[in-house]
């Protein structure tokens, strides 16, 4: 550890108080790696002006709302991410530009960088690579990545497919993101939550969280519960997150004749979200790859497992660095419904064997996965392009 200072411009559409893993990741990671000295240039949201102001980084926010009537769209959110990012660059002195994603804001984060010339770190999520098919985009997207001077790879998953496009591998570093387990822990009172579903004592509940998107598999759970039931499992599911599917995983269930024990709750408090994963019995997100979209870590089985919940992941994407088969969960091929099933039916009957998956995803978590091993990776990778060519 060091006390050096290393101002930074870090340009994310993705902060909080905007929800999601992206945004909790680089405001999680930058607060604990400086003081005003860095400097975030982000999207204003609602909620902004309350949470920036105890913020400990400089955070500078901009209107963002793509324009129906621009060609592209996003022309606009180029043009002012590049504009307020361009001008504090020329005001401090900073020793690297950091962009939270390869576009929009890997290709203004590397065109500042050039113009100050200071290097150019990019995050990488892995969906961007395997789903952006568009010729133009995709063709912006590589010279990004490959022109970035490092390119930080959120599992193994996405460092392959990096390499696969044609990055130095040289160039790329593998920090995942964390979690924060002050936060996210176990022993949280939850019985409030059982008792508002109207759960009774022996029954079971499987909790997933994430975005209402085909590819996390949510559907699968409630395709597989009556199945569950007929083997003797009194089981309810709780999901937890908005998004376009939400129509669909309803009538899913109405269909299947468990609309009773589907709950979707949409958002929840912050405060509750940890609470939910201490009142589960498993935490399970199945994701499956479609149309090339897949998931890229998964932030939500590090969540669970810091509250000591084993986890049901699927084989797809970059799920192996948040999960290890057999020991703080299992990985299943998510577009089978009989894996599935068998898979939850084994945690969800053998109380020992969901004990030990917890436990060991617990020590793993608070081991490997804290927020502040993760900032100190990115410490380290700072450290590393401050005597660089560059300065």
């Amino acid at each position: 550890m060091t006390d050096k200072q290393y101002p930074l411009l870090v340009i994310t559409e993705l902060f909080l108080p905007t929800k999601g893993g992206t945004a909790v990741w680089f405001d999680e990671v930058y607060r604990r790696l400086g003081g005003k000295e860095i400097h975030v240039v982000t999207a204003d949201v609602p909620g902004a002006q309350e949470h920036d102001s105890g913020h400990p980084n400089s955070v500078h926010r901009i209107s963002l709302r793509r324009r129906w009537w621009l060609r592209p769209e996003s022309l606009g959110v180029y043009a002012k991410l590049f504009g307020a990012s361009l001008r504090l660059a020329l005001s401090h002195k900073f020793e690297a530009v950091h962009a939270g994603r390869v576009l929009p804001e890997g290709l203004v984060g590397w065109a500042v960088a050039r113009l100050i010339r200071r290097p150019i770190v990019i995050y990488a999520h892995g969906e961007e690579i395997t789903t952006w098919r568009q010729p133009a985009k995709r063709k912006v997207m590589i010279f990004a990545y490959r022109h970035a001077d490092q390119v930080v790879a959120n599992s193994d998953f996405t460092r392959n497919e990096l390499i696969k496009i044609g990055v130095d591998p040289g160039r790329i570093v593998l920090i995942s993101p964390g979690v924060d387990v002050g936060r996210f822990r176990m022993g949280l009172p939850c019985e409030d939550l059982k008792t508002g579903l109207g759960l009774k004592e022996k029954q079971r509940l499987i909790l997933s969280v994430g975005r209402l998107s085909r590819r996390k598999g949510f559907d699968q759970i409630i395709k597989v519960l009556p199945a569950l039931l007929d083997r003797g499992l009194d089981v309810h599911y709780v999901i937890i997150g908005i998004g376009d599917d939400e129509g669909y995983l309803r009538k899913l269930a109405l269909d299947r004749g468990v609309s009773d024990r589907v709950h979707l709750l949409g958002h929840v408090p912050m405060e509750d979200l940890p609470r939910w994963y201490n009142a589960a019995d498993v935490f399970a997100m199945p994701n499956r790859e479609i149309n090339g979209d897949t998931e890229g870590f998964g932030m939500v089985f590090i969540e669970a497992a810091a509250c000591g919940i084993p986890v049901l992941a699927g084989i797809s994407g970059g799920t192996a660095a948040a999960v290890e088969h057999e020991h703080t969960g299992l990985r299943i091929d998510g577009s089978s419904e009989s894996q599935v099933s068998e898979a939850l039916f084994q945690i969800l009957n053998n109380d020992q064997f969901a004990s030990n998956l917890g436990k060991n995803g617990y020590k793993r978590a608070q081991g490997q996965f804290s927020w502040e091993a993760t900032a100190e990776k990115t410490r380290v990778l700072i450290m590393s392009l401050s005597g660089s060519a560059w300065q």
